[in-house]
């Protein structure tokens, strides 16, 4: 009996032993592997704000654009078209976007894009800036008379219409980044991160700089705020030209008005400023400097934004009521009178025509006057415009050798690039990881397993087979749980990828390789919290090597279902398909796991083989059982090298996969 005893308070005093010494290498690992990211990153933000902190007031009460003289490009446009097709079930049908657009913008100037919805303004936004293939587009953009190149990716900023922003960082955390990827290589990581605390004074983001972005799920900064930090993200980099699509979508007319005066005060200090905008305030028309009219695609006006009006009255269309100069331009594109003198060759037109044309007020249908408004353009206006951009610029020879240049200018290393993408990846996804919702569903799930299966018994047949279904389920839940955490990662980062990798901001491989690995620190604490308190309340076998070897095993699984994730995911790149894709993909795997079916007919037996569920079901029962018993539930318990190998091979080639189809995948952009 004392023997007994003995024998009992040694093993009480090993499994205290082994657990505390579990906690304390898991509390190493997160302390060694993740914090030491965060606080370095955090400690150099907030060390940059400090050093700045003296000369607020003097950015305050100035505001500057530039930290150095900006190359100026002049951009002229000549007859631009641009087509699609569109398939049908049956037959391909080509149809015109742009006709003709003609015009050009200085170094100083701000152009506004002007037309009704779906009348081509984002489409030869677009164009302008590169983000287009060139190849499907006819006539002439040139850039300090030269045609578009790679170099000019580092010298235009472009601004979406959809405020693509990581909505877990802060307005700091966001630009920083930014400065680190996007400025040259010869500044330093200190002059960079000076570099976007002056941004944020610039555009008076000092006050909620600690504020995160915010989403759909999560409170942040106002609307204006973050249209300011996306304008942010991009005239970081000193641009000399600025592409803006709707900046003031969705603003109210105060803050729309300060964001027009912003890009008037951009443009200031020697850049080229181009946006689209839909239906501005009086007041914010009277800021631009140029204007561009579509209408269904076709150049209605193009010269001197005050001058608009003037034009438009010289032709027979004069404001019969006291009216906001851009709604009375918006309709004419849509070739809405009402409120506006019909012109007398234009009355006369339709008299001669059927009556039967004419609308019930007597008005000229929308399809009449656009004729009539585009053919008036190109009679008194185009030719004129088109010589004088056939005009050569005065530049001297050093400016336009800079814009021809085709090599790419990268603000950063590939492995700068690797590691600053891994801390920001950390840093944005912390919050979803380590959520008390998924905290409390893994220890939830930890503990039901641990009471259902509470120190089952190996020594019996009942009990091992009790044992086999626990870690079979181990198995299933590891591997279910990456898959359908992983399906989210590339289409929900779809937008931000297109929109950074069209700026040059990283190379591909540099943003896999960070957004990969920067899951895997994540990726791995819950389950070892999971399996500290459900290992030892199972009764498994308590020695430090099972137990590691249970964990290794379980992060092979893992790591290989994510790679199952992100192969699937980056392939569709569309949730709903995606999940489907995964669902059907994963019962597949379980069921073919060796749990459920033990023998496999030879004509499907490869799904086996597949099967991550099958690969870390026989590791772990081999783990618990290869010096005991040569066979467990019909499974050899041998070395386990050829699942191990198995699961590796999974883990590289799901990832392979995955990167192959986001090579392929169309950014607007050169991969």
């Amino acid at each position: 009996m004392k023997c007994d005893q003995k024998k009992r308070s040694i093993f009480c005093i090993e499994e205290k032993w082994l657990l505390l010494l579990f906690q304390t290498l898991c509390s190493l690992i997160f302390t060694f592997s993740v914090l030491p990211l965060l606080q370095k990153s955090s400690s150099s933000m907030s060390r940059v704000s400090d050093n700045n902190a003296e000369d607020v007031e003097a950015r305050t009460c100035k505001m500057k654009f530039q930290t150095e003289p900006t190359l100026p490009i002049y951009l002229k446009f000549t007859d631009v078209t641009y087509k699609v097709i569109i398939k049908g079930m049956t037959s391909c049908e080509e149809r015109d976007i742009l006709n003709g657009i003609t015009g050009a913008v200085n170094p100083g100037e701000v152009l506004a894009l002007m037309g009704p919805s779906g009348s081509g303004k984002t489409t030869l936004l677009n164009l302008l800036g590169g983000r287009l293939i060139q190849s499907t587009v006819g006539g002439s953009i040139t850039y300090n008379d030269q045609p578009y190149s790679k170099f000019l990716k580092s010298r235009i900023g472009f601004v979406t219409e959809d405020d693509v922003l990581f909505p877990h960082l802060t307005v700091e955390e966001t630009l920083m980044y930014a400065a680190r990827l996007r400025l040259p290589k010869v500044l330093t990581r200190q002059q960079k991160e000076k570099r976007a605390v002056d941004v944020i004074y610039e555009l008076g983001l000092e006050r909620c700089q600690d504020t995160m972005i915010g989403g759909s799920f999560v409170r942040g900064v106002s609307g204006g705020e973050r249209k300011r930090v996306c304008i942010g993200n991009e005239i970081i980099i000193n641009p000399s030209l600025l592409f803006l699509d709707e900046p003031t979508s969705g603003l109210d007319s105060t803050t729309a008005l300060r964001t027009i005066q912003t890009l008037q005060d951009i443009a200031e200090v020697g850049k080229t400023v181009i946006t689209t905008i839909h239906q501005p305030s009086s007041r914010l028309f009277h800021k631009f400097d140029k204007l561009i009219l579509l209408g269904k695609g076709s150049l209605l006006y193009f010269g001197k934004a005050s001058e608009a009006i003037v034009y438009f009255s010289s032709i027979g269309c004069s404001p019969l009521i006291a009216m906001n100069p851009a709604e009375f331009l918006l309709d004419l594109a849509n070739g809405n009178l009402t409120d506006i003198s019909v012109p007398s060759e234009l009355e006369d037109k339709v008299q001669m025509e059927n009556s039967e044309t004419e609308t019930g007020n007597g008005k000229p249908p929308p399809a009449v006057v656009h004729e009539y408004l585009v053919e008036a353009y190109e009679s008194r206006v185009a030719d004129t415009e088109k010589k004088k951009l056939m005009a050569p610029l005065p530049l001297d020879d050093e400016l336009k050798s800079k814009v021809s240049s085709s090599k790419r200018q990268w603000g950063a290393s590939w492995w700068q690039q690797y590691c600053i993408l891994f801390c920001r990846g950390i840093k944005e996804r912390k919050h979803d990881y380590f959520s008390w919702l998924r905290i409390t569903q893994v220890l939830s799930t930890a503990i039901i397993l641990g009471l259902l299966w509470w120190q089952s018994d190996s020594k019996t047949i009942r009990g091992r087979q009790d044992q086999a279904g626990w870690l079979f389920f181990i198995a299933v839940f590891w591997g279910f749980f990456p898959v359908f955490t992983a399906i989210f990662t590339f289409p929900q980062e779809r937008a931000m990828l297109g929109k950074e990798r069209a700026a040059d901001m990283y190379r591909l491989s540099a943003y896999f390789l960070a957004r990969t690995t920067s899951d895997l620190p994540l990726d791995l604490i819950l389950p070892v919290l999971f399996l500290l308190v459900v290992y030892f309340m199972a009764g498994l076998r308590l020695s430090a090597s099972h137990f590691f070897l249970s964990m290794l095993t379980v992060f092979l699984c893992i790591v290989a279902a994510q790679g199952l994730g992100l192969a699937i995911g980056a392939t569709l790149m569309d949730l709903k398909r995606a999940t489907t894709l995964a669902s059907v993909t994963v019962m597949t795997f379980m069921l073919a796991g060796g749990y459920f079916v033990k023998k496999v007919p030879v004509f499907i037996s490869w799904i086996r083989y597949m099967s991550f569920n099958y690969h870390t079901y026989k590791l772990l029962l081999k783990v618990q059982y290869q010096d005991i018993m040569p066979t467990v539930n019909g499974i050899k318990t041998d070395s386990g090298l050829k699942e191990v190998g198995a699961l590796v091979a999974m883990i590289f080639g799901y990832r392979f996969l995955a990167y192959l189809s986001l090579r392929k995948m169309q950014l607007h952009c050169e991969a």
